[in-house]
């Protein structure tokens, strides 16, 4: 069978359906501003970016207001796949975020799951300019903004839970740069006033606690607009409240692969403190909480908390897709462990948000493996599906309990809702806000190509317009093409990050005029007035190399891309869930080997062979991967599986004992069923 889940007749007959809804839906539309451009009308932003306020310290970068941004391209068709599956569907299939709601003044569910879904639909749908998602994003929006309580509380009245607003403010803030909606900001202002006014008497907890730099990143937004001093008080006391997570990464002391005994799961109903330190969403989101402090703090040393982070999560439970292990807590680095969907995309936001304060190009190297590898890895190729955990070594979905270390059996299964519904309604935001975050503002008024994805971008630069367009087929491939469309009459700097794995051959050229060659790890920096019609070309050589990972274990990659032994594989259908299904996926062909690599192999000295590949559109698919890696193999008979788990790699290097084959990986992301952690073969 194929590498993703056959189409139903039952989603045709769903999405006929649907088209109707759709109809209906597209004569809802709210100006919620008379002076509404209409561009903003079709969410492309013309507003320019804005930037700290005095007296906190600038950023390396700003984000642009959402619409600054449009994809095009291979990316295009990646978000519409989206918008056509359960990103623009989910509410017509999942009760959790359908018409009953809380976050729609409904009897149901009333916590987080609105939140995330609008988090990241909102996003999708102007930068799609879908009017049928924009209409199902704004009944949320609506709701929210017209049952304000007078005391600024916002949402259902039936918890007072801090968290689930704190993920509603980043939808409103989306929402509120897209349409410049005038309603947005003061209710914002209600809401952080009576926030300041409560927090002392009903301080964060929970989730809330370990979660607080997304709220302080919305107050931070509120105040470069208005100013207002009480938000600094207000900053102040939510890092008060929230849990230190410097002080924890300064002493980090959850080494290897936790257990629910050792962090005492148990206890609390696992919201004890060891059990919300260890969970691995916690540990994505706080990713961004040392880089938010510093802007409040102006320490220096606030600034280092990010790297200092990330170096820890790496060293002990980092895995080879880029992630690292969180099943649902911190797991180890064996690449047979999970990664949660919702700890992927939270970790993608906080490089996004890192990045932008910090502007360490490394970032932009990291934000581009996930999203490249992890983010598609998790779901089929119609995005109909996803699973809660995927693994890096995935030799089978199934119903199985191992390897997990504190979720349950259906926790790799592809399906609508599995093992736990935070990451179907969560998992939205992952594509839009990357598309959001592959241009940044500089503080000399210019521009920073952060990621790259083909797109095009409309903003203002002192005033002026500035449009220009992305051709590229990148990761893919190795040409980066920007063509200037409109840029003023002053000097714009442009920035373009060389990523730290293009050591080689690196070329750059304007207008077809070669320019200094840019070294790796760095911004390069072209200053000039430009012209319509200019065009920059970059050139990223593309090579495959090997990485070095948990017991000698040798993993491939080239470029931003992660690579995999694909397993032929055989979908099982566990139930129908209306247009969308459960599905298990077992091996078909073998997968036990180990590779005649070494971290110093290059194509040069015939250790690998990358070629270019058909490239499908959207293109993380198995039948056109868009580029391939030969390797020379050999089977490790003693290397197996045991309950749907590969079991420990034996120790490299390992002796051959059975013929040596060439197999032929591709992107990970395309792999269903894959290896991507291999033994060494001896020499």
């Amino acid at each position: 069978m194929s590498n993703t889940r056959p189409s139903s007749r039952s989603r045709r007959t769903f999405l006929k359906q649907a088209g109707a809804v759709a109809a209906v839906a597209a004569l809802h539309s709210r100006c919620a501003d008379a002076s509404q451009t209409s561009s903003e009308q079709t969410g492309t932003s013309s507003k320019g970016v804005v930037k700290n306020r005095a007296p906190l310290a600038p950023n390396a970068f700003f984000t642009l207001p959402l619409g600054s941004i449009r994809p095009t391209g291979w990316l295009l068709a990646q978000l519409q796949t989206q918008a056509s599956g359960l990103g623009g569907h989910l509410d017509e299939v999942w009760p959790d975020v359908g018409p009953k709601s809380g976050w729609l003044g409904g009897s149901g569910e009333s916590w987080e799951r609105g939140p995330y879904f609008v988090d990241g639909l909102v996003p999708l749908a102007y930068q799609l300019g879908d009017e049928r998602l924009k209409a199902k994003a704004q009944k949320f929006i609506e709701w929210t903004i017209m049952h304000q309580a007078p005391s600024g509380m916002i949402g259902p009245a039936s918890n007072e839970d801090w968290w689930p607003r704190m993920v509603m403010l980043k939808a409103l803030i989306q929402y509120q740069e897209a349409t410049s909606d005038p309603r947005v900001i003061p209710l914002l202002e209600r809401y952080f006033g009576y926030q300041l006014r409560t927090l002392k008497s009903r301080p964060l907890k929970d989730w809330g606690k370990f979660r607080w730099q997304d709220n302080a990143l919305a107050v931070i937004w509120l105040y470069n607009r208005n100013g207002d001093a009480q938000l600094l008080d207000l900053l102040r006391l939510l890092h008060a409240q929230g849990f230190d997570w410097q002080a924890n990464f300064a002493d980090f002391k959850y080494t290897s692969a936790v257990t629910a005994t050792s962090i005492k799961l148990d206890t609390g109903g696992g919201l004890g403190d060891l059990a919300l330190a260890t969970h691995g969403v916690n540990n994505g989101q706080a990713l961004k909480a040392a880089p938010i402090w510093s802007i409040v703090s102006r320490n220096p040393e606030d600034r280092k908390g990010f790297q200092q982070m990330l170096d820890a999560l790496d060293r002990y439970h980092g895995l080879p897709n880029g992630m690292f292990s969180c099943d649902e807590h911190l797991a180890g680095r064996s690449p047979a462990q999970g990664s949660e969907l919702c700890t992927v995309v939270e970790t993608m936001f906080s490089l996004e948000q890192s990045l932008a304060i910090l502007g360490n190009p490394s970032i932009g190297d990291r934000l581009e493996v996930l999203a490249f590898n992890a983010l598609p890895g998790t779901f089929t190729d119609d995005m109909w599906a996803h699973q809660y955990d995927q693994e890096s070594n995935q030799v089978e979905v199934s119903l199985h309990r191992k390897p997990w270390t504190t979720d349950g059996p259906e926790s790799n299964i592809y399906g609508l809702a599995p093992h736990f519904g935070c990451c179907t309604a969560n998992f939205h935001q992952g594509w839009p806000k990357f598309t959001s975050s592959l241009w940044m503002a500089s503080p000399d008024d210019g521009l920073a190509a952060v990621a790259y994805a083909p797109c095009e971008l409309h903003t203002t630069v002192r005033g002026e317009p500035v449009k220009l367009s992305v051709e590229t087929e990148y990761p893919f491939r190795e040409k980066i093409r920007i063509i200037i469309q409109e840029a003023g009459e002053r000097e714009l700097p442009i920035r373009l990050r060389i990523p730290g794995w293009a050591k080689a051959g690196v070329t750059l050229h304007v207008n077809g005029v070669p320019q200094p060659v840019p070294a790796a790890a760095t911004f390069a920096i072209l200053r000039r007035t430009w012209k319509r019609g200019d065009q920059i070309e970059l050139m990223l050589p593309i090579t495959a190399r090997v990485l070095p990972g948990h017991n000698g274990s040798l993993s491939v990659r080239a470029g931003a891309l992660v690579f995999s032994l694909p397993i032929d594989q055989d979908w099982l259908k566990l139930r129908d869930r209306g247009p969308a299904s459960d599905w298990q996926v077992f091996p078909a062909s073998s997968w036990n080997y180990a590779i005649a690599a070494t971290p110093a192999n290059l194509p040069s000295n015939g250790g690998l062979k990358l070629s270019q590949a058909a490239m499908g559109s959207p293109p993380f698919t198995r039948k056109a991967p868009g580029l391939t890696i030969d390797v020379t193999a050999s089977k490790v008979p003693a290397w197996r599986a045991v309950d749907g788990v590969a079991e420990p790699m034996p120790p490299s290097p390992v002796l051959k004992t059975e013929p040596e084959e060439t197999i032929v990986l591709i992107p990970y992301a395309a792999a269903k069923l894959r290896i991507t952690a291999f033994p060494q073969l001896k020499n």
